[in-house]
């Protein structure tokens, strides 16, 4: 039995669907399949049901999985377990969204202060695979903007980012400092779908709402590049950017303004395994990016809350990665 086979059974299992899992595993399905039958042979038992429509687990499979899963923990935790050991420090894998804009490059000089022997290695791609990345062990963690499916993780809140408006700078509301959200009701909105970006479509569309109109949807947000370079010089029409992310948008015959009425605000969160301790620099990662704006705190991952009581140890792990990395040998 091999702990490829596990990880490839338990993400059969959670897709219900081998194309899915092969696309969350980063290989050919084929190859997932094979690797699910040799472990059934091995194992003298059928662990999925296929037909041409649909996968499902056997009984047997569902008294498998959990099995399965607590191995694949396991293996994590004996991994984390050394890596107070490895030359200049621990690693985190971090995934990252769009539009951090100058929060990202605040939070990474505040952890390359508290960490300058960890490494950092950032990881960009929609926020489903980030989420799932972060549960199957292939990240450490990742940055997301409002709520998600939480299943397997915990989600400690880093800041509050305002959603701005973007114009185009001919229109009469671009003279405007402050844009009421009422005051849009008769221009066409781009935003992303919902199937890309859940949260903050409905925050914008709950927000227009408030404000008492219907959103009348353009044309869909397609990358920023593309779709601020048809704002400023097309018809006149609006959509949003986080503040972090206009602030490093300077775009000809664009304004980015701050909306009102209601002020509409996105809470980012820091996802990260729930069956997983948080090391110390997850901990560093997490004061660095609350350092960039003190949010309201609500319920904090066990593992966080006790790295904040116990602040001794703490300071105490963080010390031991301040610590230069040995200097390299000599030739």
């Amino acid at each position: 039995m091999e702990l490829r086979q596990l990880r490839y059974f338990v993400t059969v299992a959670e897709e219900l669907h081998f194309g899915r899992a092969a696309e969350r595993l980063h290989i050919v399905q084929p190859a997932v399949s094979q690797q699910i039958r040799r472990l059934e042979r091995e194992l003298g038992v059928a662990l999925l049901s296929r037909t041409t429509r649909s996968v499902s687990l056997t009984e047997a499979g569902q008294r498998f999985l959990p099995e399965a899963r607590a191995v694949l923990a396991a293996t994590r935790r004996a991994a984390d377990s050394v890596v107070p050991f490895r030359p200049g420090g621990g690693s985190v894998r971090l995934g990252t969204s769009e539009g951090l804009g100058d929060r990202l490059d605040a939070l990474l000089r505040g952890f390359a202060r508290l960490c300058p022997s960890a490494a950092l290695e950032l990881l960009h791609a929609p926020t489903l695979e980030r989420l799932q990345r972060v549960r199957d062990g292939s990240l450490d963690a990742t940055i997301v903007r409002g709520s998600w499916p939480s299943s397997g993780l915990d989600f400690t809140p880093l800041w509050m980012d305002e959603v701005w408006v973007a114009l185009p700078a001919s229109h009469p509301l671009a003279e405007e400092e402050v844009v009421s959200f009422a005051s849009l009701a008769s221009l066409p909105a781009r935003l992303s779908a919902p199937s890309r970006n859940q949260p903050l479509y409905d925050l914008v569309v709950s927000s227009c709402r408030e404000a008492g109109f219907e959103p009348l949807l353009g044309k869909e947000f397609t990358t920023a590049q593309d779709t601020l370079g048809t704002l400023g010089f097309g018809r006149p029409q609006w959509t949003v950017f986080y503040r972090a992310h206009a602030n490093l948008l300077p775009v000809p015959g664009v304004v980015f303004r701050p909306l009102a009425n209601p002020v509409p605000r996105m809470q980012t969160y820091l996802a990260t395994p729930s069956d997983r301790r948080l090391t110390p620099e997850l901990v560093a990662l997490i004061e660095a990016a609350q350092a960039t704006e003190q949010p309201p705190f609500s319920t904090l991952p066990e593992g966080y809350d006790k790295a904040r009581r116990s602040e001794a140890e703490r300071r105490a792990a963080v010390h031991n990665l301040r610590k230069p990395a040995a200097p390299p040998a000599g030739p």
